[in-house]
């Protein structure tokens, strides 16, 4: 499943080449990911389907006329695919019902609070928080409290979620990730 998600994320967010995203990596990730979930009743491959699924809905309005990314607070979201979304709220379900809830189903969880909320300021951050506490619990890592950190910041406030994201930057494992200094860059 790892594999799939690799596949997805570069097309979900290129490496190289002239555009931001390769559509036709995404569409493969997907199409493997949906014949994980035909030949397995596994609650993971059903929570990384949702999560492809959630991240695909969004696909035309990342980047705007000129091939720039539109950061998830400024997209259109009348514009998002809420067939896929709708698909991928079945998947989280589904995935929930088998009781066995593992890093993929948090993390579609997560974004399906993101997708759900009307707007970017009606996001449910509580939940957001509690999500990535249940995520940090299954699959520890960095980027996993780097992420929390800025959701902490986004519940209670940009002074909390600076101390934070100054912590995890502290422990020195994300020098290299350009997105933990961007935010910090932003918050200031």
């Amino acid at each position: 499943m790892r594999a799939v998600y690799l596949i997805f994320n570069e097309g979900y967010a290129a490496t190289e080449g002239p555009s931001l995203t390769r559509a036709a990596l995404s569409d493969e990730a997907i199409r493997l990911a949906r014949l994980i979930v035909k030949l397995l009743e596994d609650s993971e491959a059903m929570g990384l389907l949702a999560l492809l699924l959630l991240h695909e809905s969004r696909r035309h309005t990342r980047t705007d006329a000129a091939g720039d990314l539109v950061l998830l607070e400024n997209q259109d979201r009348s514009r998002w695919d809420r067939a896929l979304i709708t698909e991928a709220r079945g998947l989280i379900e589904q995935a929930l019902s088998l009781r066995r809830v593992g890093p993929y189903v948090l993390q579609a969880a997560i974004a399906a609070v993101h997708v759900e909320a009307a707007s970017a300021d009606e996001t449910d951050w509580a939940q957001v928080v509690a999500l990535y506490d249940m995520l940090r619990r299954v699959d520890p890592s960095p980027v996993v409290d780097f992420n929390r950190a800025v959701a902490l910041g986004m519940r209670d406030g940009p002074a909390v979620g600076l101390a934070n994201i100054d912590a995890t930057l502290a422990e020195g494992s994300l020098d290299g990730y350009h997105l933990a200094h961007a935010a910090r860059a932003d918050s200031v």
